[in-house]
């Protein structure tokens, strides 16, 4: 196993998901400034990451599909992802 996600023999994406929520949850269990504040960190992050990872499925696919990945309607993705910043 290695550390770049990039590799396809490392792990998959359900490992990868079940790692980052573990973590998160030891994070959130603590009573520390210092978790709290990783976790802040990390919650800039994801949103961040959603923003980027919705404009690359656009994209490959389109807004649509994103919508529909989210739940949520082609106007709403659009708004929420188009652009970085948002």
């Amino acid at each position: 196993m290695t550390d770049d996600i990039t590799d396809l023999s490392g792990p998959g994406l359900a490992d990868l998901e079940r790692t980052a929520a573990s973590a998160i949850e030891a994070m959130a269990a603590r009573a520390d400034p210092a978790a709290f504040q990783a976790l802040l960190r990390l919650s800039a992050l994801v949103g961040e990451s959603l923003g980027v990872n919705a404009r690359a499925l656009a994209v490959t696919g389109s807004w649509a599909k994103v919508a529909e990945v989210a739940g949520t309607s082609r106007q709403a993705a659009w708004s929420r992802w188009s652009a970085p910043g948002h």
